[in-house]
């Protein structure tokens, strides 16, 4: 499995991948998936559920990071022809927010894998706003495999 530059998937295709459904899609484009490593696209658009204040919340950018690694391996399972399995954050570690985007701000998020043991992932997220970070935290995601 190698890097990917180019879109692997958006819109429909997304929603294969992830079990979340609007209004709770916090990613708009997956593009690149490789071993260790995932990354999306999101927009903050004005009638997003985790808004406050014009601002996309803790929550939402905590969700980006989720989805992210969730878009990524679903894809990898995909990939391998296999069900794609439900996931859950066990843990959200070491978050830091250094600022809310506002609605208009295109969101870029890598998370990459840290560690895995059988179906436990431990993964480090960052979310960037143009060249500022936004957000990062350590995330650990069950399996249920």
């Amino acid at each position: 499995m190698g890097t990917t530059d180019q879109i692997i998937a958006k819109g429909d295709a997304l929603f294969e991948l992830i079990p979340q459904r609007p209004p709770m899609v916090m990613i708009d484009t997956l593009l690149r998936v490789d071993e260790k490593e995932f990354e999306t696209l999101f927009s903050v658009r004005e009638d997003n559920i985790l808004l406050e204040n014009d601002r996309l919340s803790e929550a939402g950018l905590i969700e980006n990071i989720a989805q992210t690694s969730a878009a990524g391996s679903g894809q990898q399972y995909i990939e391998k022809n296999k069900a794609i399995p439900l996931g859950f954050i066990g843990a959200v570690q070491k978050l830091i927010i250094f600022h809310q985007p506002k609605i208009g701000d295109t969101l870029k998020t890598i998370v990459t894998l840290t560690h895995k043991v059988m179906s436990i992932s431990v993964v480090k997220g960052i979310v960037t706003n143009g060249d500022k970070v936004a957000a990062q935290c350590d995330m650990k995601l069950f399996l249920q495999e």
